[in-house]
């Protein structure tokens, strides 16, 4: 026993030193390195500061609806609901999310309304949707706004964001950069 104690003590404090000395400061330049040196992507809107990669609420029928998020959209308590898919309460969460936006978009059929605009991430802070979220909402927001379908659509089509490296992940909208982007429309 005695040939093993001191070897584990040793082991403990070089994990000790190195995961929270060198490590740590490590991942810290790396930050340095990319852009606004680690502190995401700031977007200035309307004299606000906003990141645009965290989840931002956007409830209004003229723009385009987040996926929901069970922390409220608080950065500082990111999480999930914890639920699984066959609880109960989850499942009237997610009814209660489906019947909401259907009402706000009538020309929707249940069947055609993607995963992601009733179901949050996990955790609850993504801010991308998927583009299949953002088109069923378009007739809405065209109808709204009093503009073409079309100019709606090509708004949609020019802020799609490719999977990383063109492998990683799938297309996907981000929803602040494109409410954005619908505000300045004429």
């Amino acid at each position: 026993m005695k040939q093993n104690i001191l070897p584990a003590i040793r082991l403990t404090l070089f994990c000790a030193v190195f995961f929270s000395g060198f490590y740590t400061i490590f991942i810290f330049g790396i930050a340095q390195a990319a852009p606004n040196n680690g502190k995401g992507e700031i977007i200035e809107h309307n004299a606000k500061k906003f990141y645009a990669n965290v989840g931002q609420k956007f409830g209004k029928d003229e723009y385009f609806w987040s996926r929901p998020s069970a922390v409220d959209y608080n950065a500082a308590g990111a999480g999930g609901s914890n639920k699984g898919p066959s609880n109960p309460d989850y499942l009237k969460t997610v009814e209660e999310r489906i019947e909401n936006f259907m009402k706000h978009n009538p020309t929707v059929q249940k069947s055609e309304i993607p995963s992601d605009i009733i179901t949050a991430s996990g955790a609850g802070l993504d801010p991308n949707i998927s583009v299949q979220a953002a088109k069923v909402q378009a007739q809405r927001i065209a109808d709204i706004r009093k503009v073409d379908i079309r100019t709606v659509n090509s708004l949609i089509e020019n802020n799609i964001e490719s999977p990383f490296l063109g492998m990683f992940g799938t297309e996907k909208i981000n929803v602040l950069k494109l409410n954005i982007v619908l505000d300045g429309l004429k």
